[in-house]
């Protein structure tokens, strides 16, 4: 046998396990993973065999996954009685296009505990341009920042999220204080920093306010850039507040307001038809919705 037709390690003892325990969440519980992670597993070792391992919801063995146990036990205790080679096993690819703050502040902080769980998967990352779902290349899954309204693909929700203003100290200190910054006299003293990705109209119609997006003042096209913008003192920012965590944490970043408002857009994970049908990209989707919660 070639190989690069050697199933994944993991996915041999995931498959022993839950064979022998005859129970998902036991087999999660022995390997040290989520019971998410054992049924990938075990999609991703039938979809390398080419059929069926277990045949009803009890982990009933099929005539093939029978006489496949036998030889996986008789290769991991060869295993375990031979020490292993140098060869590397061989990753699958996943190609995931994401906008640049969410990948900064949501994703790349818990990239370590997807390769824990995945290691044979291989992340390929990149930039895409919120609300203009603009991708450099072809991606297997994609995360969109916007109304959530996509009639071209398949998606779920990751995201929602609620806005108030905030700037930085040395802002409100010298053009402060602000009592809720809810009123027109209050709005029109301060400098608004702009951004397509958040607009002002949201917070304008909360305060039952009635005036077109602000035309002057600083704008930025990465919602990072705004708030870094309005940590430098540059006005007045709506600021996400799990986007935006790290920011008000530190003290860069002060609210103005304690009554947030929903935002009008969203972060989504969105795929073609078909796509979840790989198990890795089923896993990625799985485990990001769950890692976000």
């Amino acid at each position: 046998m070639a190989l690069q037709h050697i199933p994944p390690i993991q996915c041999l003892l995931t498959f022993e396990a839950v064979a022998r325990l005859r129970h998902a969440g036991r087999a999660a519980d022995e390997l040290c993973v989520t019971a998410s992670a054992v049924s990938h597993r075990i999609r991703q070792l039938e979809a390398h065999v080419g059929f069926k391992l277990f045949g009803r919801g009890d982990f009933s063995l099929t005539a093939d996954g029978a006489a496949y146990l036998a030889n996986v036990r008789t290769g991991l205790a060869a295993l375990q009685a031979t020490p292993l080679g140098n060869a590397a096993p061989r990753a699958t690819r996943l190609r995931i296009a994401v906008t640049p703050t969410f990948s900064r502040v949501f994703l790349m902080p818990r990239l370590e505990l997807f390769r824990n769980i995945y290691p044979d998967i291989e992340l390929v990352l990149q930039v895409s341009i919120p609300l203009l779902d603009v991708t450099a290349e072809q991606a297997d899954l994609e995360v969109r920042y916007g109304s959530g309204a996509y009639a071209d693909c398949e998606h779920r929700l990751l995201l929602e999220e609620e806005v108030l203003p905030a700037c930085s100290p040395s802002y409100l200190n010298e053009f402060g204080p602000f009592d809720g910054f809810r009123t027109a006299a209050e709005i029109a003293s301060a400098r608004l920093i702009r951004s397509p990705l958040e607009p002002w109209g949201t917070w304008f119609a909360s305060c039952g306010i009635d005036q077109p997006e602000p035309h002057v003042g600083s704008q930025f096209n990465d919602l990072g850039l705004v708030y870094d913008a309005a940590a430098s003192g540059f006005g007045v920012a709506l600021v996400r507040q799990k986007m935006g965590a790290a920011w008000f944490e530190s003290g860069r970043l002060v609210p103005l307001s304690d009554r947030p408002v929903p935002s009008p857009h969203r972060h989504t994970i969105c795929w073609q038809p078909g796509t979840l049908d790989r198990w890795e990209c089923a896993a990625f989707a799985d485990w990001l919705v769950q890692a976000l919660r």
